[in-house]
């Protein structure tokens, strides 16, 4: 049996119960989306960015205005102590003052708002590249393990036959004893296997269904995706795009603090009230004084550059581990693409004669059961592993085209 036909009837098989109940196999796509519209991070990461989108609007406005009422010169002694209608000097007053901030100024805070909405925004979609990866490895374990169980049930069936067919053997003298206990503990062997291999798939499917909130006994055969290129993947990850965010944030920052050196300005305009006497109106103007800039406004100024400094080493850093990233996968993949080809050729063909040939000499009686059962099994053992490696490859796959972030978001 060919591996291209044995990865057909296991798919077959995995798929018979969504045949019999109509309804048609999750594909790996309908996974992805139902695993980005369940991720409580996506949620979160959505609320997230909306709170920062807000605060973004406020950041560019004026600071509110501040009202006073009070009594200035009340008397405190004597008999006319608190009296408000004693003493001329004694005046009601109503203020109202107004920390004036420069048009420059508040267009920097905006766009420091802006930029850290931006940075708060990613988080959503690294969240469903995230969801989507996690799910993607998930769908690929838990089809492979049901391919690998629909080998391990092929075994067990061969190893049974073959068991049955040395009793019948041994009962018309044709075989030994021997040969008999030999396949009755083949058949305990692929008797376990395939329990282990249930064990594996059970397990690979609760995951899956941990993400895609169904059922993940139908599935369809996950396709190859699209792989971007060393550039595409390192523009697009999710590291890189983070330090980039840093970046914007960092030079906002550094923009704000230069532009903070110069102070606010608060005007006061002020009505007193006074018994028989005028009422009075006063304007004033205050102005902080930057006394010692060095230990303050330039220290700021110099540790926003520093932020800055940082998050381009990160990001830099960041590129670095992200080509590196690409690099070893793509190796990876390469390396199994060309050992599934050898085993195919080098290993699986072989043994696929092998059992052709030992299966014609066991017909004319010029081998044993335990041979051609031998030869059987190895080539199903090489199948195993083959379809072991297939799977090593589709994840090393799914992690170049899921990892970075998808539809522009990077940008």
């Amino acid at each position: 049996m060919s591996v291209h036909s044995l990865r057909a009837a296991a798919l077959a098989a995995a798929l018979l119960p969504a045949a019999w109940a109509g309804a048609a196999p999750l594909s790996l796509d309908e996974a992805l989306a139902l695993a980005v519209q369940r991720s409580q991070l996506t949620r979160s990461a959505r609320a997230g960015a909306q709170g920062a989108a807000e605060m973004a609007h406020a950041a560019g406005q004026q600071p509110d205005p501040m009202l006073s009422v009070g009594i200035d010169n009340l008397p405190a002694t004597g008999p006319e102590r608190l009296s408000t209608v004693a003493e001329g000097m004694t005046m009601k007053r109503i203020a109202i003052a107004q920390e004036w901030v420069a048009a420059d100024k508040r267009a920097a805070r905006e766009a420091l708002a802006q930029a850290t909405a931006s940075r708060e925004a990613l988080m959503e979609p690294v969240a469903a590249a995230e969801a989507r990866l996690q799910t993607a490895l998930a769908y690929i374990d838990a089809w492979y393990a049901g391919a690998a169980l629909a080998l391990t049930a092929q075994g067990e069936k061969l190893a049974r036959e073959a068991l049955e067919a040395g009793k019948g053997r041994l009962a018309s003298v044709a075989g030994s004893s021997a040969e008999v206990l030999g396949l009755a503990s083949a058949l305990g062997r692929a008797e376990d296997d395939s329990a282990e291999q249930r064990q594996q798939r059970a397990g690979a499917a609760a995951n899956l269904q941990r993400w895609t909130g169904r059922s993940a006994d139908d599935l369809a055969e996950p396709g190859e995706p699209a792989l971007p290129g060393s550039d595409a993947f390192v523009a697009s990850h999710p590291a890189v795009v983070a330090r980039r965010r840093d970046i914007a944030v960092a030079r906002e920052e550094l923009e704000l603090a230069r532009l903070n050196r110069r102070p606010n300005w608060t005007w006061e305009l002020s009505y007193g009230q006074r018994q028989r006497m005028p009422d009075l109106v006063s304007l004033a103007v205050n102005i902080p004084l930057p006394v010692a800039p060095a230990a303050r406004q330039d220290r700021e100024t110099a540790a926003r550059l520093a932020q800055l400094d940082k998050a381009e080493a990160e990001l830099a850093e960041a590129e670095r581990a992200a080509a590196g990233e690409y690099a070893a996968l793509s190796s990876d993949a390469q390396r199994l693409e060309e050992r599934i080809a050898r085993t195919r050729t080098t290993v699986l063909l072989p043994l696929q004669q092998r059992s052709e040939t030992t299966l014609a000499a066991y017909r004319g009686n010029q081998a044993s059961l335990a041979m051609w059962f031998e030869a059987r099994q190895a080539e199903l053992e090489a199948q195993r592993r083959l379809l072991a490696l297939q799977r090593d490859l589709a994840r090393a796959r799914a992690q170049l085209a899921f990892k970075p972030i998808a539809n522009g978001a990077s940008s």
